[in-house]
């Protein structure tokens, strides 16, 4: 009987233990993420220099595109919070399809901008802009996390699942209470209002990056740095427990982040429900990983592709840059229902 030779196999076909197992794996995401970093430059020079009338270069064209920066820096800090939040808030409750939208920071911060203008009338739309006025939205959206988180994570009886379903019910009772201002107002006022319930570029204040840049780099790199803890927390809790990670605790953190991110987010522009769905749902098509340390890069540059890209078009071709938000909500609501009707079940 003759004797067989092992042939090692070759480099195309050989696999290794990681996120990404082969080398045409390795080089598929790389040519990916520098595809995706291509085109956010592109985006980016585009939204600084179109339809700029002075020439290319002087200084004419530089202040021009000084005061359009504003805009460009908003576009890739919404992108880099809704992008973080939504990838580590589908991982800690291990669903797909759901935002951290659904626990209520958007329905909180119609509450509070529509109090303003029913309590206040038009001035009150005026009064809850500025520094402070931010970061008091920004401590009432992470203060409301933190009780909830809190209180139905740490007790006896911790369930996630009870906390998005109370989640749910409050931001349904805000955004109903919002709703019930509402119909109050005067025509006016409620136009006044709208301009604000919008998700926009144009809702955000330069003043605003002082404080929000700052503290979205640092709770982003906090899960960005995590992303082998969140890795552990995707494989579900018995298994996290099992290699010596404490899941609640780690829950707990993450969730935290996630508001602090969110509540810059909505704080900034204002809601935009479906647009961290969306970025989330295409990073991992693009990723092809499930390593939080590669697919949060992705989620980021594709969020400020999608962002900036309809920026672009919006402001320079239909002239309706403040219709970004309902056309990004429009597109990735569209992208949900799809994505719900492919799996058949929630």
């Amino acid at each position: 009987m003759p004797e067989q030779t092992l042939v090692p196999a070759s480099p195309r076909t050989a696999r290794r233990s990681g996120a990404l197992p082969t080398a045409r794996a390795h080089r598929r995401y790389w040519a990916v993420l520098a595809t995706l970093a291509v085109l956010s430059v592109l985006i980016v020079f585009g939204n600084l220099a179109w339809d700029n009338p002075m020439p290319f270069g002087s200084a004419g064209f530089w202040r021009i595109a000084e005061l359009r920066a504003t805009n460009v820096v908003i576009v890739v800090l919404v992108a880099f919070c809704q992008a973080l939040a939504t990838v580590a808030f589908q991982t800690v409750t291990n669903n797909r399809i759901i935002t951290p939208s659904i626990m209520g920071f958007e329905s909180l911060y119609r509450v509070i901008q529509t109090g303003a203008v029913f309590f206040l009338g038009i001035a009150g739309a005026t009064l809850v802009q500025g520094v402070w006025q931010f970061v008091t939205q920004v401590v009432l959206m992470v203060c409301f996390a933190a009780v909830l988180y809190g209180r139905l994570l740490s007790g006896k009886y911790g369930n996630l699942q009870l906390m998005l379903l109370i989640g749910i019910v409050l931001g349904g009772g805000l955004g109903a209470l919002a709703t019930f201002m509402q119909r109050m107002l005067t025509p006016t006022e409620f136009d006044v209002l709208t301009a604000r319930l919008i998700g926009s570029i144009a809702n955000a204040d330069a003043s605003y990056l002082v404080l929000s840049l700052p503290i979205a780099a640092v709770a982003g790199g906090m899960l960005w740095a995590g992303g082998r803890r969140l890795n552990v927390l995707a494989l579900g809790r018995e298994a996290a427990l099992n290699l010596g990670v404490n899941h609640r605790r780690e829950t707990i953190v993450v969730l935290l982040l996630v508001s602090v991110l969110m509540a810059v987010s909505t704080s900034l522009i204002g809601p935009m429900t479906f647009f961290g769905f969306l970025v989330a749902m295409l990073a991992y098509q693009l990723a092809d990983t499930h390593d939080h340390r590669y697919v949060f890069p992705v989620a980021w540059l594709t969020g400020v592709v999608v962002l900036g890209g309809a920026y672009f078009v919006l402001k320079n071709v239909f002239y309706a840059a403040g219709s970004v938000g309902v056309i990004i909500e429009i597109v990735g609501g569209t992208f949900f229902l799809v994505h719900i009707l492919r799996k058949g079940r929630l």
